[in-house]
């Protein structure tokens, strides 16, 4: 969700600054110039702070806090477990005994526990060890880590069984969690674009019945998306078209609210309670049990958590515990229609500052003003620009991330001689086919160099004699997601194999990012910190079009940007620690040829060219990263894209200073630096352009007379003068 803020950012940015002045109107003095940049600025600061700040702060090291678990069992046994788990240090685990496995299951469907043990009956020694993996595989792993060690304590051998398992085409379990993301976009993004073009939608007589038929439309499209197209959804259309349309109208309702009591200043408190608080409440990818206490109580309260639970309820525990998620959506939809309907009646304005709107073409003055396009084309782009970035979002991250499949996998063998390396290595390829790419390594120096480079993901050296253990190699730092693979995957080597196996972790992960994430938020926060910036200036400072004016504020921002970010991500969350002017060098760089590259599409699209922005820097970036998902799990596309996107040479910069000592940055900033500039190389296309198409329409001279054509060629003091009037025009009417 993070590149919707893009869409909304430069609308905001545009609507409530001193924006350009129109004809007739006095030119802006100096003072509300400078507070007009200095919102501007403040505008995508913000967002990527909340955003980021708050990500960072509650994923980089997520611990577990009084995670209900059921122990099923009577007697001395049964309350030695209960006891074990209750003296886990910092209240980890909340246990409590259940008297049989049916009433552990039953707890565990619904959602009251999250996962089950059961200690073994009289007479054997086999515990079995319950979980829901539908109700959330991050939470499901968590558990066999926490329950599995003490069962092991006790000499006992372990029997899982997954109680509610995923449906096959969703295998990694984000189909709920794209269906809910979209639901929260389809509700929150449309009001901005309303906003600025149809102020008149802002009446909630209005704004109902095209809220009713927008929540309709678009709940059925994700159903089509993660259905039919993708294949992660079988059936339950009419459960995901009424929860779609409580959600959607829900959310958009409230953020009709907020704009009517704060104007465009709403897409703050709306991308705070949807984006930044709603994600982490949700335990739609992370468990809600392993964030800090205060979203506990958001999950209970915020849209985005209750229309997943709902979701998650609906596909796979036949509808139970709907109930409560619906009202929590209900609640939010009735209560913020009826406070819009009061604030509506008792001001009788639209939004704050701002004379009452009744007709389609009478624009308000606090959006612009000037001539506005086309009743048709405004109600076009309302539709349009939502709607696209709605399919680009669930419909590729959905495609990209729903049913992770291993191939060609990069493993060594080591052997005591290159034969027996080589034979072994032969049958692995044989057997796994092409879930792997299996190497032979001359030595284990050279087969754990390859791991630390990049080159394969793992090492399996032989056993040097009988009786001699296996040793695998891995690497946290380059990836958890694969290390996780070539665990299972080799552990049953050795099984087959009747060898012992131990595991050397050649980067593992620092305290401070247990869970492998920090790179990942760091690059896509230096690519949503550079695309925001022309995205706001495109809305909010017209005048800046050439590219000498705006390049001096990209570098300024760029830089400033970098030093918050560190200073934010390393001195006071504490996630990221060490190569400090590494990592703002490299930040910066990013920063400015994100700005630069999309300042190029918005001088020459508009604000339209937010949606290719956002696919290209950001959506298809996230899955070629290797930053969620290996990139060995992902379709291949995305590999090939891996090499020449941004936000994977920005994962891979931060990823590499962190754990492999700057190894390969050289590569990633190459990368960054032909982005660049290619951007700074077109930037100075479009200048001439501009030039060409302003000198050819001939603006008004210093006189009030049109300009003959080639005058601002003759003069380039006042042609830069006239056309800074003319961008200034230009931007009040364009609306």
């Amino acid at each position: 969700m993070e590149p919707v803020a893009a869409s909304t950012a430069a609308g905001t940015a545009t609507s409530t600054a001193a924006g350009p002045p129109v004809a007739g109107a006095p030119i802006e003095d100096r003072k509300t110039r400078i507070a007009r940049y200095v919102f501007l600025f403040l505008i995508p600061f913000l967002m990527v702070t909340m955003m980021y700040a708050t990500y960072v702060g509650t994923m980089h090291a997520p611990h577990p806090r009084d995670m209900p678990v059921a122990v099923v069992g009577i007697g001395a046994e049964a309350e030695a477990v209960v006891d074990s788990l209750a003296a886990v240090p910092d209240d980890v685990v909340d246990p409590r005994p259940v008297g049989s496995a049916a009433e552990a299951v039953a707890l565990l469907e619904s959602r009251e526990v999250v996962g089950a043990l059961a200690v073994p009956e009289q007479g054997t020694d086999a515990a079995t060890l319950y979980t829901a993996s539908a109700a959330g595989p991050s939470q499901a792993t968590t558990v066999q880590q926490l329950l599995a060690p003490i069962a092991v304590q006790q000499g006992w051998t372990i029997e899982s069984e997954d109680v509610a398992p995923l449906d096959p085409g969703d295998s990694s379990g984000t189909a709920v969690l794209f269906a809910a993301m979209g639901m929260m976009l389809a509700g929150y993004v449309p009001l901005s674009v309303v906003l600025l073009g149809l102020p008149h939608l802002l009446a909630v007589r209005r704004f109902v019945p095209v809220l009713l038929g927008w929540a309709a439309g678009t709940s059925a499209l994700i159903w089509l998306i993660l259905g039919p197209v993708v294949g992660a959804v079988d059936g339950h259309f009419l459960g995901f078209l009424g929860v779609g349309m409580l959600a959607v109208g829900a959310v958009g309702a409230a953020q009709l609210l907020f704009t009517k009591l704060m104007g465009p200043l709403a897409v703050l408190i709306g991308m705070l309670l949807y984006v930044v608080l709603g994600m982490p409440a949700s335990g739609l990818a992370l468990s809600v049990d392993v964030m800090p206490g205060f979203f506990s109580f958001l999950h209970g309260v915020l849209p985005l958590p209750a229309a997943g639970e709902a979701l998650r309820s609906l596909v796979y525990f036949d509808g139970d515990g709907l109930g409560r998620h619906l009202l929590t959506l209900a609640l939010w939809l009735v209560v913020a229609l009826g406070l819009s309907l009061l604030k509506e009646r008792k001001s009788g304005l639209a939004v704050p500052g701002a004379p009452p709107v009744s007709g389609p073409d009478a624009p308000l003055p606090a959006l612009g003003g000037g001539p506005v396009r086309s009743l048709r084309v405004r109600y076009a782009a309302a539709v349009a620009f939502p709607l696209s970035i709605l399919v680009m979002v669930v419909g590729l991250m959905s495609f990209a991330m729903h049913e992770p499949t291993v191939r060609d996998l990069p493993v060594a063998v080591v052997g005591a001689t290159e034969e027996q390396a080589a034979q072994v290595a032969d049958g692995l390829q044989s057997n796994l086919g092409s879930m792997v790419d299996v190497q032979v390594a001359g030595s284990v120096d050279a087969a754990t160099d390859a791991v630390v480079e990049g080159e394969v993901v793992a090492a399996y050296v032989l056993p040097a004699g009988p009786g001699e253990e296996a040793v695998l190699y891995t690497s946290a730092g380059a990836g958890v997601s694969q290390q996780s693979v070539v665990r299972a995957v080799f552990g049953q080597v050795a099984a087959g194999q009747q060898v012992s196996l131990t595991e050397t972790d050649l980067t593992p992960l620092t305290d401070s990012d247990t869970m492998g994430s920090n790179s990942m938020y760091v690059g896509m926060s230096w690519i949503m910190a550079g695309f925001l910036i022309m995205a706001v200036f495109r809305g909010g400072a017209p005048e800046l079009r050439r590219t000498r004016q705006f390049l001096p504020h990209l570098a300024g921002w760029s830089i400033g940007m970098a030093l918050w970010l560190w200073l934010l991500y390393d001195v006071i969350i504490g996630a990221v620690n060490g190569n400090a002017w590494q990592m703002i060098g490299f930040g910066a760089a990013t920063i400015f040829a994100m700005a630069a590259v999309t300042g190029v599409l918005t001088r020459t699209l508009g604000l339209a060219a937010i949606v290719p922005v956002m696919v290209v820097l950001m959506l298809a970036g996230v899955p070629a990263s290797g930053g969620g998902l290996s990139l060995y799990m992902v379709p291949e596309l995305f590999r090939g894209l891996s090499d020449v996107l941004p936000l994977p040479a920005a994962v891979d910069a931060a990823r590499s200073l962190v754990y492999f000592d700057g190894a390969g940055v050289g590569r990633d900033l190459l990368v960054i630096a032909i982005w660049g500039g290619a951007g700074l190389l077109l930037n100075l296309v479009v200048d001439r352009w501009l030039r060409r198409r302003e000198d050819g329409t001939g603006l008004p001279g210093p006189d009030g007379r049109p300009s003959p054509p080639g005058a601002a060629d003759e003069d380039p003091d006042r042609g830069d003068a006239d056309r800074d009037d003319a961008d200034r025009l230009e931007g009040a009417g364009a609306r």
